[in-house]
């Protein structure tokens, strides 16, 4: 990486910025360590169990039951915004409206 150059018309994202990489305070560093220790203490967890030959029951992984939930429930998750309005009204309202039109107008030819 001692020999990059930046690309004359792009700037480099503020995500790339070394001095988010090198110059951490030792609390975040700290608190970096302690998530990815955390991290990977689930998944050795979760991989002994998965990966264990005496298994009897099923294995409960807390995030994919949460997600599962919310695929089969989203109607309490639902928020209208301007984007599923707009969904709404192209997918439901939109294509009767054509569907009549089409069947209702005299087609002479």
């Amino acid at each position: 990486m001692a020999d990059y150059r930046e690309a004359p018309l792009a700037t480099r994202p503020r995500t790339l910025d070394p001095n988010d990489y090198f110059n951490l305070s030792p609390e975040k560093r700290r608190a970096d360590e302690e998530r990815a220790a955390l991290r990977a203490n689930l998944k050795r967890q979760y991989q002994t169990q998965l990966n264990n030959p005496h298994r009897k029951e099923l294995i409960e992984d807390p995030a994919l039951t949460r997600w599962v939930y919310a695929r089969s429930n989203p109607y309490p998750h639902f928020r209208p915004t301007f984007k599923t309005s707009l969904l709404g009204f192209a997918c439901g309202v939109f294509p009767l409206f054509a569907l009549y039109y089409i069947f209702k107008t005299d087609r002479v030819r």
